[in-house]
């Protein structure tokens, strides 16, 4: 019967990619709950401010899926799910519409949904979040007939549409609740900058705000914050992150921790015929918890391990996990990740906006936060396959070569 990937989003395509490329010739399905093909959907928040070319979205060219004998079904939600038994039956995915889908291997893709904030006045017109096309395309139109937006949220996605709807003219603010911008994802250094360089051009930070309702009648005018204070508003993205699509894996009855579908290092979930990968899973850390990683490479290197375990094929050595996020003209390159970090050093000077935050854990360095460092952030990422030690006087110095501060030899090693 083959294998049935659930969700056609980047991961759910690389894992059908990649099982075609590691010589797998069972029938492959993938089936889709959105009604188009599948995209990237970074541009969608990263190019904000840019044309919206659907065409250059799609993941892969139409003929992929019919030369590479995928079948790539649409519109298509998967709501009930009867797993093989080990008896010899196999197991049957139905959807909302009825399809009745066979498959030996099961793998959950389905990515995750934006966080709901429940306040009063959310069901209001001019309020909205931002996931998929469909909703990309409608707030590019709302934005183009307003004055003035307000984005709840100071993470990536929020910041990313501010900068773009502030390079379109519009009168931007963000409310974050946290009393930093970008909190899970980076230190208070990296935040403080952002902050400042989105002020500078123009966009109003609110710190510290708890959004306690959205005010107007029929279409949203304000958004009201704790302190009382109102703040005029004509659209309003809500931004406050995402939650992970674990519904059906609980149905099942598979293993869930940390917030998402609990997966080893090859995307195995609890039960022997099912695999998850991408933005829907966690995974063990080093300090025994778990983590979720929200991001396209995480995404892309998970459904490449996946597909080699289901083919039968030999893992891999995991890729140095990275990330990226573009704000008007600031690039944001992160490699490695920071948890856990003892010591910060910061090389060049956050004011000129051109500057890389090195993350250290016991003398050990752990990852990066590049901006407009492209050297460093490339320089990093190769380092970060061995354990590596840092000199810090010389990472601290900017007009010194960051090979130079990097330790030759392993931190395991020199104990």
């Amino acid at each position: 019967m083959g294998t049935l990937i659930v969700g056609a989003g980047q991961a759910g395509v690389q894992v059908a990619a990649s099982l075609r490329e590691n010589g797998y010739t069972a029938p492959i399905t993938l089936l889709g709950a959105e009604p188009h093909p599948p995209y990237e959907r970074p541009p969608l928040s990263k190019q904000f401010a840019g044309p919206l070319d659907i065409e250059r979205l799609r993941l892969r060219a139409p003929s992929f899926y019919a030369d590479a004998d995928i079948d790539l079904v649409t519109s298509q939600r998967v709501t009930h799910v009867r797993l093989p038994d080990g008896t010899g039956r196999t197991g049957v995915a139905t959807t909302e519409a009825g399809l009745r889908v066979g498959f030996d291997t099961l793998v959950l893709a389905v990515g995750g949904r934006p966080r709901a904030l429940a306040v009063p006045g959310v069901d209001l017109a001019g309020v909205g979040y931002l996931r998929g096309l469909d909703e990309a395309v409608r707030l590019r139109e709302q934005a183009a007939g307003v004055a003035r937006v307000v984005v709840v949220g100071g993470g990536f996605v929020g910041l990313e549409v501010a900068a773009g709807l502030r390079k379109l003219g519009k009168d931007v603010t963000v409310v974050e609740t946290a009393d930093r911008l970008l909190a899970r994802a980076v230190a208070p250094v990296v935040s403080e900058f952002y902050r400042a360089a989105h002020e500078r051009r123009g966009v109003r930070v609110v710190l510290g705000a708890r959004v306690t309702a959205f005010t107007g009648a029929g279409s949203v005018t304000g958004v009201r914050l704790a302190d009382g204070r109102v703040i005029p508003a004509d659209l309003v993205l809500v931004g406050i992150g995402m939650e992970p699509r674990t519904e059906l894996a609980t149905t099942l009855g598979l293993a869930c921790a940390g917030g998402g579908v609990l997966v080893d290092a090859q995307g195995r979930t609890s039960h022997p015929a099912v695999y998850a990968v991408g933005d829907c899973t966690a995974f063990p850390n080093a300090d025994g918890g778990y983590v979720r990683v929200e991001s396209v490479q995480n995404a892309l290197a998970k459904a490449r391990a996946t597909a080699r375990a289901i083919a039968g094929r030999e893992p891999q050595p995991e890729p140095v996990p990275w990330f990226w996020s573009d704000q008007d003209d600031i690039k944001l390159q992160i490699a490695g990740i920071g948890t856990g970090y003892d010591t910060l050093i910061v090389r060049g000077d956050p004011e000129r906006e051109r500057f890389s935050v090195l993350y250290l854990g016991g003398g050990e360095l752990l990852a990066v936060d590049a901006v407009n460092s492209p050297r460093d952030y490339l320089v990093v990422r190769k380092a970060l396959a061995t354990r590596t030690t840092v000199d810090p006087t010389l990472a601290a110095d900017a007009d010194v070569d960051l090979r130079r501060a990097l330790g030759s030899f392993t931190a395991s090693a020199a104990r």
